[in-house]
């Protein structure tokens, strides 16, 4: 979020994060790392809590992380009604800025400088770009490998339910182990219905994006170790057919190729992560913790008694495991 500030400033966006986090840590953190968005505390996540935020994976016996919210965002309009919103169960895994910025204007803007690639045929443009970021994978990060069709007055392509005999627009991608791609995401179809055939069909027509989400993990790229490779090769395998009201092209699958790059993340300052390969972050979120340990212990001294407990008797049992 914070690199990508300019691009929700320019869109007239606002950014508001909020955090499990006390102020004077907040404070720190947005001194140390330049962040220029607002930061909001919750210590003892009473929004979090209003919102369904909190993080239910955690108990109260997990004393010092107990309060936390799950990692999302809400998406807004002009009138505070919630147009969009993307929650997930682990902090790994996050939408990229640009997603949330699609998100608010309605619309899937591909920067000029995005990895693509291109197919011209029969009239029929197809155009395939990694969408996010700087046009590299991410750990963690949610990108998009946008297909934009862009089709002559009079053709369509059809998605789904097709009667038999038709084809439906169908995208795969194709990476190294490691590259995880979700559902195809696409903007409504047009109903059309053809009177001399007595069948109702669906499809797109002029410009259409279809969007792939997708994101590497482990295997892939990793924080806990170096990266194998700076680039690498994504096929993308687009089968459709096209026609007017009358007639029908045959179908057809196209395959494009696309050289992306890995990005490097940035890491903790622990020694369990120095001499990997990675960027080591420049925080240190040693004081922080600190502080929220102090603030869990006022409220409960118990509180630091279990959670020792807690980590000895999971510490015994990995023992006996092994």
């Amino acid at each position: 979020m914070r690199d990508a500030f300019a691009k929700f400033e320019a869109a007239g966006i606002k950014l508001y994060a909020l955090s499990y986090d006390d102020q004077e840590t907040l404070t720190e953190f947005a001194e140390k790392q330049g962040v220029q968005y607002t930061l909001l505390s919750d210590t003892d996540s009473r929004v979090i809590k209003q919102y369904g935020l909190l993080n239910e994976q955690l108990s109260k016996k997990d004393a010092f992380l107990y309060g936390i919210p799950y990692p999302g965002v809400y998406v807004c309009d002009e009138n505070g009604t919630v147009v969009s919103k993307f929650f997930h169960d682990s902090y790994k895994k996050r939408e990229s800025p640009e997603m949330l910025i699609d998100a608010a204007l309605g619309r899937i803007t591909i920067d000029e400088t995005a990895p693509q690639a291109v197919s011209s045929d029969d009239g029929i443009r197809i155009t395939a770009a990694l969408h996010g970021g700087n046009g590299s994978l991410r750990q963690g990060i949610v990108r998009q490998l946008v297909t934009t069709f862009e089709l002559p007055d009079g053709l369509h392509i059809y998605g789904e339910p097709v009667p038999q005999g038709l084809t439906a627009t169908e995208i795969r991608v194709e990476g190294p182990d490691g590259l995880v791609t979700l559902p195809i995401e696409a903007p409504p179809t047009t109903p059309l219905h053809l009177k001399a055939l007595g069948i109702d069909l669906n499809v797109w027509s002029g410009t259409v994006n279809l969007a792939i989400p997708l994101y590497p993990v482990g295997e892939l790229v990793s924080e806990c170790r170096p990266i194998d490779e700076r680039e690498v090769e994504l096929s993308v395998h687009v089968t459709f057919q096209a026609c007017t009201n009358e007639t029908c092209l045959l179908p057809q699958t196209r395959s494009l190729t696309l050289r992306v790059a890995l990005e490097e993340v940035d890491v903790p300052k622990l020694p369990i992560h120095s001499g990997h390969g990675q960027r080591e972050g420049s925080y240190d979120s040693t004081p922080a913790m600190k502080r929220l340990i102090w603030r869990k212990t006022r409220k409960n001294p118990l509180r630091l008694l279990q959670f020792i407990w807690n980590r000895k008797r999971m510490e015994r049992r990995s023992k006996r495991e092994s």
